[in-house]
This record gives C-alpha cells, structure tokens and sequence, in this order.
C-alpha cells in the first residue's frame, strides 16, 4: 500500500467517523420539545437573526482559512479545503486536537504544518483569553481567584512560546514574529465572528427580549468562549459544556439552546459541506 491509498484512507475513516458521532449526538441529544417550542414562539425578525447566523458560517470558516493560508502560503481553495476537512477531524477528538494532523495528512507535509498549526492554535487560545478578559468576568458572577490564575497562567505560558516560537520551530518552519502578531489579529476577527453569531442566536431565541447592547451580550460572548476554552472536555462532552457555561454567563436556558444551535450551524453545516468541497477538489 503506497502513502497516497493510506493517507486516503485515513481521511475517509475520520470523515465516516465523524459523521456516526454527528449522527449519535443528534439521535441523543435530550431536549428537542424545548428547543422547537422555542424555535415555534420566534417571529420574522428572529428568523432573520437565525438565518444572519447560518450566513456567517462560510464567513467564518473562510477567515480560518485565511489565516491558514497566512501561516502557510498556499490557494484559498486549498486552506478551504483543509480547514473543512480538519473540523471533521476535530470533532472526534478531545480539545480538537485532530485538526491540524488532519491538515497534515492532506498536505502530506507533517513537520511544517503541525509547527505552524501551534502558532495557529496558541494565537487563537490567545486571542480569546485576551478578550475574554476584557468582557470581565467577574461582571457574571465569576470572582473565584482559581479562575484568573488558571487564565493568567494559561496567557503567560502562551506568551512564551510565542516569543520563542520563531527559534524554537526554525528547524521545521520559517516563523516570524510580525507572522505572530498577523495571525493574533486574523484570530481576534475570527473570534469576533463567533461572537456576533452568538449574539444573534441569543438575540432571536430570547424572543427580542434581551437587548443587546444594554445586556452587555457581545462582552458576555467573550467570557463564554473564554470559560468553554479553558474548560477540559472531550466531544461527547462538548455540547454539553457549551450548554452550562452559557446559562452561567447569559443566565437564561435559552442561551443553553443558544449554545447548542450555534454548535450545530458551525459544526454541522461545515461537515455537510466537506463531500461537496472533495468532490470539485477532484
């Protein structure tokens, strides 16, 4: 068996793989009375809210592959490729630690692209901690000294290795510190995607009652995604994590179903469109 049957092989047994556990998630998830009489209650507005959010999917994913073609020079519709590809990968792994390896069996180029998928990786931790600390935690209750030693912790140890990252990976890959700086900027307009797609579903499943600005909703998306980033999970796990940590910062069970429909627009309709993507690739 040559490298390029094994390599193929091992992308569509990730793609397989992914799509039983979209399958068993949906087939299990617990509340579906409650999330459609939510859905049911919604007017037009909310609708377009909704619909607003499922059109920032592609937005989002092609900011990723922006910036994955900035740490690895490569066409757009290669980095899009990569990047749906890997999320297939990701949800079947814990922290999603399967995406970049999953970028590296499509390049067929493992040391290079799993060095600059760190630098991707830990500018993207970065920005969300850096913003996350400014939406303020302890505005949602959150004061426990833990928390922000953990947070600290975690920005201190990622500073470092960003500083050091072009000497420490210079064997593998050609990284700069202006590249860190470019990806650091390219991750905090990707995490405000995220948020303002947050903020929609929120906005429309509250039924208008939650105003955004006078709520603080696009601060609060920030400590979200800070508290669902620094909270160990596995996938099995994972909506459910969204799911609490969203009551806890947005203080409604609808933010729980919030969570959960945005998990399902930027995880399911990525993976849905992953074949059409291989398809034109070929």
């Amino acid at each position: 068996m040559d490298r390029k049957t094994l390599y193929y092989i091992i992308e569509w047994v990730v793609a397989l793989a992914a799509c039983a556990y979209l399958a068993y998630r949906m087939a299990t998830y617990p509340d579906y009375a409650g999330l459609w009489e939510t859905l049911r209650g919604m007017a037009w507005p909310q609708w377009t809210a909704l619909a607003l959010c499922v059109a920032l999917m592609p937005v989002n994913m092609a900011i990723e592959a922006w910036r994955w073609k900035t740490l690895l020079p490569m066409s757009w519709r290669d980095a899009h490729y990569q990047v749906y590809y890997s999320k297939l990968a990701g949800l079947i792994t814990p922290w999603r630690l399967g995406e970049y390896p999953a970028r590296a069996v499509v390049r067929n180029e493992w040391p290079k692209t799993l060095s600059m998928g760190a630098v991707g990786s830990a500018t993207m931790t970065a920005a969300i901690i850096i913003a996350g600390i400014f939406g303020k935690l302890g505005e949602i209750g959150i004061n426990d000294p833990a928390y922000y030693i953990l947070i600290g912790g975690i920005l201190l140890l990622l500073a470092v290795a960003l500083t050091f990252a072009p000497r420490l990976l210079r064997r593998w890959a050609t990284v700069s510190h202006r590249l860190v700086l470019i990806s650091l900027g390219q991750s905090l307009i990707r995490l405000l995607c995220w948020c303002v797609q947050l903020a929609l579903v929120i906005w429309a499943l509250s039924g208008g009652e939650i105003t955004l600005l006078r709520d603080h909703v696009i601060t609060r998306t920030f400590v979200y995604y800070l508290l669902v980033t620094i909270t160990p999970n596995v996938p099995f796990a994972e909506v459910g994590v969204r799911g609490v940590w969203a009551i806890s910062v947005f203080g409604t069970m609808n933010a729980a179903f919030a969570g959960v429909l945005l998990w399902g627009i930027n995880t399911l309709l990525p993976c849905a469109v992953w074949p059409f993507l291989r398809k034109n690739k070929n």
